[in-house]
């Protein structure tokens, strides 16, 4: 049964930083929002790409670690409550005889929005999955992109593929853990491309027993009815070794994809949105583009200018909301009305 859409004023696809500083501005505009992402928590690149890794060029913030930014973010939108829609990958999105935009998910949910702000960055972020022919029949229930509840690996035989920050980080932690009965780590060669510490982590951890290491390339499974029962790997020495699992955790990265984006009848240059710099809209009324989905002449893909274009882009959209109201030009320290909005009281 199809779900009735969501009705808001606004709905910002990309829930990294510009889309999450979208949220603040169109809160400093009291324009109350939803915001759907692709992947299952918010942060986009910084949380996915350099969560550990600092960030220098943050105005105020000498440094911080790119899910620190996040994290910061996220308390910064709080007084506005906006509702958040994770693992929601956008595929349609329709004009209405009223004007406003139906926007639709592959997942199945809907919003109809009087306005639209893509700050996807360079697309939505979508695992890359594990090449095997018919094991995706699997996904959801012991094949996982994302690790998935304590409940579903408890007391289970995990594999974690993968030798980037992500999967070595995954399956120390099961480990400390004892959650679950076995954690194997399996790559594809006895090198990783992951942080000094947790490599250190993972060589100690396999020293004790505590975690077991199975250098290999899958290339096949096993399975009993429909209940996947072991990876089949391709060993170095030539042979092939049947690993048992019961849950499948893969970590193989992550890549941008455009999607659908590309199929909405907006101008794009490069694979990106050509917007006008005094609004960021789009040659489409009400869709907005800001981050580094967008593209204008000196276009410079930064965190601190997609803040500047979705700082502009809730002026633009307050004008589109409201357009009998005069816009006045308020400031934080001294404006008891986004006091109020920010829920503050000035000293």
């Amino acid at each position: 049964m199809a779900t009735l859409p969501i009705e808001t004023d606004a709905l910002v696809i990309g829930a990294g930083p510009v889309g999450l500083w979208q949220v603040f501005q169109l809160g400093l505009q009291d324009i109350r929002c939803h915001v759907v992402d692709a992947l299952p928590h918010t942060g986009g690149q910084p949380s996915e790409l350099y969560p550990d890794k600092p960030i220098y060029d943050i105005p105020g913030i000498p440094v911080c670690s790119g899910q620190e930014l996040i994290e910061r973010l996220q308390q910064q939108v709080r007084p506005f409550a906006p509702a958040f829609h994770a693992g929601h990958t956008i595929d349609t999105v329709q004009r209405q005889p009223d004007g406003r935009l139906l926007v639709g998910s592959r997942q199945g949910q809907s919003w109809l929005t009087r306005c639209l702000f893509v700050a996807a960055g360079v697309g939505a972020f979508t695992p890359r999955p594990l090449n095997l022919e018919g094991v995706a029949a699997f996904e959801g229930r012991q094949l996982h992109y994302h690790r998935p509840a304590d409940a579903t690996l408890a007391g289970r035989d995990v594999v974690v593929h993968g030798g980037e920050d992500e999967a070595l980080r995954t399956a120390l932690d099961l480990v400390a853990s004892g959650l679950s009965r076995r954690v194997t780590l399996v790559h594809r060669r006895d090198v990783f491309q992951a942080d000094e510490a947790l490599v250190l982590a993972v060589r100690e951890r396999v020293a004790t027993g505590q975690l077991h290491l199975v250098i290999g390339q899958p290339v096949g499974f096993e399975q009993t009815e429909d209940h996947l029962t072991a990876l089949n790997l391709a060993m170095p020495d030539g042979q092939t070794q049947s690993l048992p699992v019961d849950q499948l955790l893969v970590f193989l990265g992550i890549s941008p994809r455009l999607g659908p984006l590309s199929q909405w009848g907006l101008a794009m240059e490069r694979k990106q949105l050509v917007v006008s710099t005094d609004t960021f809209q789009t040659n489409e009324p009400g869709i907005y583009a800001v981050g580094d989905i967008n593209t204008y002449p000196g276009k410079k893909k930064l965190i601190l200018c997609g803040f500047h274009e979705a700082t502009l882009a809730a002026f633009a959209a307050a004008a589109q909301l409201r357009p009998d109201e005069r816009q006045m030009l308020q400031y934080t320290t001294t404006s008891p009305r986004l006091h109020q909005l920010l829920g503050v009281s000035p000293n």
